[in-house]
């Protein structure tokens, strides 16, 4: 018995898939495995607080990469209270989560009042150094500016 073929050498009534079938599923998958670390850390006080500590870091090294480039002094400023900084004197405000303690540690030169203060980075990318705690709960973020180099380090659980 004779079995009758196609030209590409696949039995008659025999379908595979097409490209477009596969990439549909591929699409599908990738949008899946991309939107599930998403949902399982949406409300993880942890990684709250490191995106939180992140923002910060983020911030400070944006001032100091300004005051480098540009050749003068550039302020980041933060108030504890509102919960909000600025990246820069023409910045918009950052938001900080409510929920997240906030403490500056800086100069006293550079207090503006109980609640808020600045750290100021200079040309050299050296700055007047500080720290800023971050907390929820149990768990605790540092976010140091050495004064002579002006580096910017995340630490986690500081105490």
């Amino acid at each position: 018995m004779k079995i009758r073929t196609s030209r590409a050498g696949r039995r008659r009534g025999e379908r595979g898939f097409t490209l477009l079938e596969l990439l549909v599923v591929l699409v599908i998958i990738g949008l899946t495995v991309s939107l599930i670390p998403g949902f399982l850390l949406r409300d993880n006080p942890s990684a709250i607080l490191d995106r939180a500590a992140a923002s910060v870091a983020d911030g400070l090294r944006s001032v100091r990469s300004r005051a480098v480039l540009e050749n003068r002094e550039n302020l980041f400023a933060i108030d504890v209270e509102s919960h909000q900084f600025r990246a820069g004197a023409e910045a918009i405000p950052v938001q900080i989560g409510s929920d997240i303690a906030l403490r500056l540690l800086t100069a006293e030169s550079e207090r503006s009042g109980e609640t808020s203060g600045r750290i100021r980075f200079y040309p050299d990318g050296s700055s007047t150094g500080g720290r800023i705690l971050l907390a929820s709960g149990a768990d605790r973020r540092e976010v140091e500016v050495d004064w002579l180099t002006g580096d910017i380090l995340v630490r986690d659980d500081a105490r």
